[in-house]
């Protein structure tokens, strides 16, 4: 019978090496996303004004910021929604649902050099503004739209 190592080229050992490597190297990212700072009191906020303080109480409406979502949802379990921020510099976009027992549905961090293009499902509880945040140079803007819900997404 041939062995393993005569058969893949690869030894016992050397298997093991690259194992314990493919670990240490899926460990990375975990470490990276410790570093990013998450907003806790806005994800625990229970009403859209606490949620808009956490975040950005002086986020100013800005055109550059196009934010999709259906006029009428049938089903506020999966609602989609689309953000495409035009601002240069993005570097995080949020999604709050108004009425929701926790406004703050999502955020994202866009990489440097990235488009900041976010399309995602929320559930929305019932008909309310969709808001879009943007960090852009440092600075908060906000869209909103509203959304009609047929059927809520949120145990209603």
């Amino acid at each position: 019978m041939v062995g393993y190592e005569e058969s893949s080229g690869l030894s016992r050992r050397g298997l093991l090496r690259a194992g314990a490597l493919l670990a240490a190297v899926m460990a990375v990212p975990g470490r990276v996303w410790a570093a990013v700072k998450r907003p806790d009191g806005a994800f625990k906020a229970e009403g859209i004004d606490a949620a808009l303080a956490s975040i950005a109480s002086d986020a100013a409406v800005s055109d550059q910021i196009d934010l999709e979502t259906p006029d009428i949802a049938e089903n506020g379990g999966t609602v989609p929604v689309v953000v495409n921020s035009k601002l240069p510099g993005t570097t995080r976009v949020a999604i709050l649902v108004e009425l929701n027992p926790n406004p703050l549905s999502a955020i994202f961090v866009v990489p440097e050099g990235s488009d900041a293009y976010i399309e995602t499902r929320v559930k929305v509880a019932q008909t309310c503004n969709i808001y879009a945040l943007v960090e852009a140079g440092g600075q908060w803007y906000q869209a909103s739209k509203e959304t009609k819900v047929t059927l809520g997404g949120c145990g209603g």
